[in-house]
This record gives structure tokens, C-alpha cells and sequence, in this order.
């Protein structure tokens, strides 16, 4: 039983053929996240359709300047859907910078009060900015409501900031790439209570798909890369990341 913890199921051209592919491969629960309140929408029309899909509402570091308090009402209302398990993808990204950095700070404390307000983990997008992240993830002070690092890419001494803190690790396709040592690194460090994998679908297809679309039926060889790195069998790694994401998403009360 695999469980994909970070899926974007409104941008792929077929959702419904993905989903059922992804259970085809032994894919049994998608974590479909959304990107802004459209999408969020959307995310939530699919998972009524759908027992073993669940959402993560929330606007996304790249759309951060379009946040409100109107939007963020919004999100709690949706939340209240007993198929919304986590708040996000939220977070900073200082590499595309499609939002400046107040707005995506400004953002990010505001799906911080609404996770806490909504007993909700967070789901925490990170690329270039892990100092003013971890800076500001102190000051809010967030070891009564974490989450988890979503598609990791740094080094384990980085995860391990983030681990102190009681957050979750998640891998990607990213981890099957070739030069990806220091990610692989850090899959095999990371305690086996802490970590999860995902695909980011549509985006990063790992090997042997990579240049692809990506879909959650290829979370198996994400799977298999770091079962190989932690010398365990597929299996063994299927059952602890997904008995994690039971842990962290409360999927065991839905």
C-alpha cells in the first residue's frame, strides 16, 4: 500500500485516469494539494468522488501576493470538509520570486493561524529561503501544529533542523535523479517515523519517466529509490511512509 503525500491532481489533463492507474500500481491514497482557491475547489470535487483521495487547501508560495483575508475565510470554510487534512501548499520560494518576499512571509503566517485554528498540519513548499523559513518558523513558534517539508532537496544537517522542529520530511522523483547524492543522503538518515514519499505530480517524474508528466502511479519508484538507500524491502517502505502519513494527515479518524 503506497500513499502519495503531495499531488496536484487539478493540473493533470486527466485526473480520474491518473487515479485509477495509481491504484492499478498499488497506489491506495493520493494527498491532492491545491494552489490558490479555485484550485482548492476543484481539489475538493474530486476527493467527494473519490473515498481514498484527500486535500490540503492553501495558496502556494508562487501566488502569495493574491492572499486575503477574504481568500483565507474561504479556506476556512473549506476545511471544515472532513476530506481537507492539511493546510497548503504554502511556504517561500526565493528562486522563482513570483511573489516578492513580504508577501510570501505575510502568507505564510496566515496558513500558520488557520492551521492552527483548524488543528490542520501544514504542508511546506521551501526552494532557496530555508533560513528565513526556519527563521520565521520559530517565531511562530510551530511545534504545536508542524508538518511536513514537502519535496525535499537539501542536505541532512537541513533536515535535521526541520526534524527538531517535528516536522515531516517527503521525497520526490527528485531523489532518483543521478546527482541527487546529498538527497538520497538524507533519505537514508531520516528516522523511519518521519518520512514520506510523494510525487508533485504533474512535475519532477522520477526515473525512469523523467522529461515526463508526472502521475501518482510513479510514487512506486520514488518508493523503491529510497528503500534501496535505507536497506529495506519496497514493502517495508510502502507500510512505514504510509503508516507516517496516517500519523501526521489523522487519516486513520476519516
Amino acid at each position: 500500500m503506497l500513499t502519495d503525500t503531495h499531488a496536484h491532481l487539478t493540473s493533470l489533463e486527466d485526473p480520474e485516469g491518473a487515479i485509477t492507474r495509481a491504484e492499478q500500481n498499488g497506489v491506495t491514497r493520493i494527498i491532492s494539494i491545491s494552489s490558490d482557491l479555485p484550485s482548492a475547489e476543484s481539489t475538493l470535487e474530486i476527493t467527494e468522488k473519490h473515498h481514498n483521495i484527500y486535500a490540503a487547501v492553501g495558496v502556494h508560495p508562487h501566488a502569495a501576493k493574491t492572499t486575503t483575508g477574504e481568500i483565507i475565510e474561504e479556506f476556512e470554510k473549506l476545511a471544515k470538509n472532513h476530506e481537507v487534512v492539511a493546510i497548503g501548499e504554502t511556504g517561500l520560494d526565493y528562486f522563482y520570486m513570483n511573489s516578492e518576499k513580504e508577501s510570501q512571509i505575510e502568507s505564510l503566517v496566515e496558513h500558520i493561524g488557520l492551521a492552527r485554528r483548524m488543528m490542520l498540519p501544514l504542508v511546506i513548499h521551501v526552494r532557496d529561503a530555508d533560513q528565513d523559513l526556519t527563521e520565521l518558523l520559530r517565531t511562530e513558534n510551530v511545534s504545536d501544529r508542524t508538518g511536513v517539508i514537502h519535496c525535499f532537496t537539501g542536505n541532512y544537517d537541513t533536515a535535521k533542523i526541520y526534524l527538531d522542529m517535528g516536522f515531516y520530511i517527503s521525497f520526490s522523483g527528485i531523489a532518483t535523479f543521478k546527482k541527487s547524492e546529498e538527497i538520497r543522503d538524507a533519505a537514508k538518515k531520516i528516522p523511519g517515523d518521519r518520512i514520506l514519499i510523494e510525487t508533485d505530480s504533474p512535475y519532477l517524474a522520477p526515473v525512469p519517466h523523467r522529461g515526463k508528466k508526472n502521475e501518482p502511479a510513479y510514487v512506486k519508484h520514488v518508493a523503491e529509490t529510497i528503500a534501496d538507500v535505507r536497506g529495506v524491502k519496497l514493502d517495508e517502505l510502502a507500510e512505514i511512509t504510509s503508516a507516517n502519513a496516517d500519523s501526521l494527515f489523522n487519516l486513520n479518524a476519516l
